[in-house]
């Protein structure tokens, strides 16, 4: 085992020749963490948008559940796609436990509850201000969503990196559904883990590094959105 200094001095080392077993697992975990801020984006912004125009029995109690769903507890999330994909679970038949489509679809399952809940908000803001409006253009609420999902465009950028960063940064639902299995479904979160527990600092620090990189990149640029949003707002 490596002193923290000289752990320390080999992790930039391998962050700096781009370590394949490096460049391997930071791969993986942008592809999979990409692909279901894509699809939760599928799911959350229009379903956001549904509710942010309408006006229905037990709308309340609809938000509620949505604002609740932002805090699902990934492990338990995890456990649950895990009965569903296992062999005696009703979708074991599909062989996707411990693949990276399985990490996908818990993770999908994590951020778009926040995708929906967050665009919610921020559409219903919006309606407020547009809505006679589009009465007086005779507009469906199809067209509804359409206009306001456009001029939101800014905004939602900063909810799509939200959830992407929600999900670059899981650990608990993917190690349970992925296996943190080597080649495979090892992604950041989950080899910082393993690596901490082997007593290589080294390569743990390394992957740390690029993780807190994405989270400050991530960060920056939901800054940056906000702010051109704010000034598209007095153009």
């Amino acid at each position: 085992m490596h002193s923290i200094g000289e752990s320390i001095a080999l992790a930039f080392q391998l962050v700096l020749t781009g370590s394949a077993d490096l460049i391997e697992i930071v791969g993986l975990s942008l592809q999979v963490s990409l692909s279901a801020t894509g699809f939760a984006l599928l799911i959350g912004l229009p379903l956001g948008a549904l509710v942010a125009i309408s006006r229905f029995p037990g709308r309340n109690v609809v938000l509620a559940v949505m604002n609740a769903l932002m805090g699902l507890p990934p492990v338990v999330v995890g456990l649950l796609v895990y009965l569903q994909l296992s062999r005696s679970g009703p979708l074991g038949f599909l062989g996707l436990l411990y693949t990276p489509t399985a990490m996908i679809i818990a993770q999908t399952i994590l951020i778009a509850p926040i995708v929906a809940a967050l665009s919610r908000q921020i559409l219903e803001d919006l309606h407020c201000e547009y809505a006679e409006q589009f009465r007086s253009l005779c507009l469906n609420p199809w067209q509804s969503m359409e206009a306001l999902l456009w001029d939101a465009r800014f905004s939602l950028l900063t909810v799509a990196l939200a959830g992407f960063g929600r999900a670059v940064a899981e650990v608990g639902a993917v190690i349970i559904v992925g296996g943190n299995i080597d080649h495979l479904t090892r992604v950041m979160t989950t080899s910082i883990a393993l690596e901490t527990s082997k007593g290589d600092l080294a390569l743990a620090l390394a992957i740390g590094m690029v993780l807190l990189t994405i989270a400050l990149t991530v960060n920056a640029a939901v800054q940056m959105m906000r702010t051109t949003a704010a000034r598209q707002a007095y153009v």
